[in-house]
């Protein structure tokens, strides 16, 4: 897989995880979210309705309870007084004012009316006595009612009031009680029913006038609300809730209740907004915490996602490599078998062609020959066979040993005793070449179980390395061994050269099969490769660090068996 593919595979994975976990996490989120809401907003609405009905019921109830009492209190006076009495002026002041002592200054007149409408009696501060209401619809239709209560009217005085009737018989002579209620009194029932911060009520009759003041700064326009007597008709004369936008699209909530026996309507108005003002705020903080929930998901989805992405993408980089090493491992053990192939099959011709070449040399030493003008060319020849032979086999020899052909017992080696071995057998050939091998081993070390053939062959193919490189400067190869502190659990042996050193370019290649910096015909390019294979095999390390001019340093780490 190209780079541009990983990158746009992982991209893919990173995307879909993160789609996932947000979508499995505002799923439930918004559907908790959308039900409670549901909830509350159905039983705030609820609520609200049945605050508004009850309300509405109560004030209606104290309303038509108002007017009841003050008629019954003027019925009470005609029935236990006669009309003589009634007709006394100085009767009616006293009464008036045992009323006002009673009830305030609910009263405002009190006067006596006979069937042509002439008030034969008065009491009150209007000076209305001998007025004549006969051309009046309020009288009118009090004469025809045992009791009347009219709607607010301006009539002689000129400002707005209301009376209620008595129609009583004394001696077959007809009359009316008639008193007149305080406006002020009857309008602060209503005046004073303020709701939240908007809702105000007042009251219509069926011509679609008002009955109460309105509220200071609200106008109003009666002929709006006549559709709500209708309504009411069908709901019964129950109290009636319902939800309508004015003329300003302002969306409004109303609650309405018939009075005084159908004849006014008790309307209460409140703003929408304002009655459902605590359900909008629960719907911000519900938005509010829904979006900083929601970021969250969000900003963890995304920081999991590329995480979990990371490390997968980690794992699928170690799992490439070492299905490469796998790849490799085959691929050193073809060449292993393929190199102990072709070195069995050319081992032998190579060892019969040296053997046929001394012959030949021995022929030669007869006199036979020995007088031949190209005798010394054919002893050249000879020599140059012989050698280039051994060249070959032992190129055969490093074959076998590549492809594992030396002795791999394994026992417990004492790693000191082995070094101290082959720096015994190496240390002519270094004298040779002016080289000093300085050892530094650390007492005691643990056992370790490997092959001594092999750690051998290894210690000689660096020793070898070693000298060939300062074969014709001289210098100092040190060897040390000691417990490892970088990897606890191994020894670590190191050897050091004061050589040339390895070029940086050469180091990522140096154990590969049949890489060498040697002259041509000088090394196979094998032994390394050789030493790399055993170390692994004996499941230890070995890695190189050099630079030109600053020598070569190669480490071995090899594990040892905890006590």
């Amino acid at each position: 897989m190209t780079n541009g593919k990983q990158k746009n595979y992982y991209q893919s994975l990173s995307r879909n995880m993160i789609v996932s976990v947000i979508t499995v996490s505002f799923a439930p989120m918004l559907l908790v979210i959308f039900i409670l809401l549901h909830q509350f907003s159905t039983a705030y609405h609820e609520k609200t309705y049945a605050h508004l009905t009850e309300l509405v019921q109560k004030h209606k109830q104290q309303i038509d309870t108002f007017l009841n009492e003050k008629l019954a209190n003027i019925r009470f006076l005609a029935i236990t007084r006669t009309y003589e009495t009634l007709n006394d002026n100085d009767f009616l002041e006293k009464k008036l004012f045992y009323l006002r002592e009673d009830y305030g200054n609910v009263f405002v007149d009190l006067g006596i009316v006979d069937g042509k409408g002439d008030q034969v009696a008065y009491a009150g501060p209007h000076g209305l006595a001998n007025v004549n209401y006969a051309g009046a619809d309020w009288f009118k239709n009090a004469w025809d009612s045992d009791t009347y209560i009219s709607d607010v009217f301006l009539g002689f005085r000129g400002t707005p009031h209301f009376i209620i009737t008595v129609k009583h018989k004394d001696d077959e002579r007809p009359f009316l009680i008639r008193a007149t209620i305080d406006f002020m009194a009857f309008n602060s029932l209503v005046q004073n029913l303020r709701i939240g911060k908007t809702g105000y009520a007042f009251i219509l009759n069926r011509d679609g006038k008002f009955q109460t003041q309105p509220t200071a700064g609200i106008t109003i326009e009666p002929s709006e609300y006549m559709f709500f007597w209708e309504e009411v008709e069908k709901a019964h004369n129950n109290i009636l809730i319902t939800r309508l936008a004015d003329d300003t699209d302002m969306d409004n909530l109303y609650a309405v209740g018939s009075l005084k026996n159908g004849d006014w309507l008790l309307i209460v108005k409140q703003q929408s907004a304002d009655a459902f003002s605590d359900l909008k705020r629960m719907r911000i903080i519900s938005l509010i915490i829904f979006l900083f929930g929601g970021a969250a998901i969000v900003f963890m989805a995304i920081y999991i996602s590329q995480r979990m992405v990371r490390r997968i993408r980690r794992a699928d980089i170690a799992k490439e490599g070492m299905n490469q090493q796998i790849i490799e491992t085959g691929k050193m053990a073809s060449i292993g078998e393929l190199a102990a192939g072709i070195a069995h099959e050319i081992n032998n011709p190579v060892a019969i062609m040296v053997e046929e070449a001394g012959w030949i040399g021995d022929l030669l030493e007869e006199e036979d020959l020995a007088g031949s003008a190209n005798l010394k060319e054919f002893k050249r020849a000879l020599a140059q066979i012989n050698t280039q032979g051994k060249r070959c086999k032992e190129i055969t020899h490093k074959l076998l040993s590549f492809a594992r052909k030396t002795d791999s017992t394994t026992k417990d080696v004492q790693i000191n005793d082995l070094v101290v071995e082959i720096v015994n057998l190496s240390r002519q050939m270094a004298k040779y070449n002016k080289v000093v091998i300085e050892t530094d081993l650390q007492k005691d070390l643990p056992y370790i179980m490997i092959s001594p053939s092999e750690m051998q062959q290894v210690l000689l193919n660096l020793i070898n390395n070693a000298l060939d490189a300062m074969e014709k400067t001289g210098g100092v190869i040190r060897i040390s061994t000691k417990v490892s502190e970088i990897k606890p659990g191994h020894i670590v042996i190191v050897v050091e050269d004061t050589g040339p050193g390895i070029p940086e370019a050469n180091l990522p290649r140096i154990f590969d099969p049949f890489f060498t910096t040697k002259p041509v015909g000088k090394g196979t390019g094998l032994g390394l490769s050789i030493c790399y294979g055993i170390i692994n095999k004996m499941g230890g390390k070995i890695d190189v660090q050099s630079a030109v001019e600053k020598g070569a340093r190669f480490r071995i780490w090899v594990p040892f068996q905890q006590q």
